[in-house]
């Protein structure tokens, strides 16, 4: 005989667990935009400006489209944009710093 009181706290459980994934996900992505802020200043002091332009100038807009879905509190797709400058600012970084060791 199957009784409710499984029932109810197999689903009390699959609740809570539901309630702390997308917990972890509604916060402003405040570290992520501090990182890709701190990754294209990087990038900037490596001389991307002069030897990996077109990555820098990727990695500030999404840092400009991160900014805007945060004001308009979508905070997953702000999250996501901060993710990708982060990653176009450690690209143009990259690039620049083995372009200039060519030119060494």
């Amino acid at each position: 005989m199957l009784t409710l009181r499984p029932i109810l706290l197999l689903i009390a459980a699959l609740f809570a667990t539901l309630l702390l994934a997308t917990a972890c996900e509604t916060g402003p992505p405040v570290q992520e935009m501090s990182d890709a802020r701190q990754a294209i200043a990087v990038a900037r002091e490596a001389g991307a400006e002069a030897h990996a332009a077109a990555e820098l100038f990727a990695a500030e807009e999404f840092l400009q489209s991160a900014e805007q879905k945060l004001s308009d509190e979508e905070f997953s797709d702000a999250r996501q944009d901060a993710l990708q400058a982060k990653s176009k600012a450690q690209d143009a970084r990259r690039l620049s710093e083995e372009k200039q060791n060519e030119n060494d």
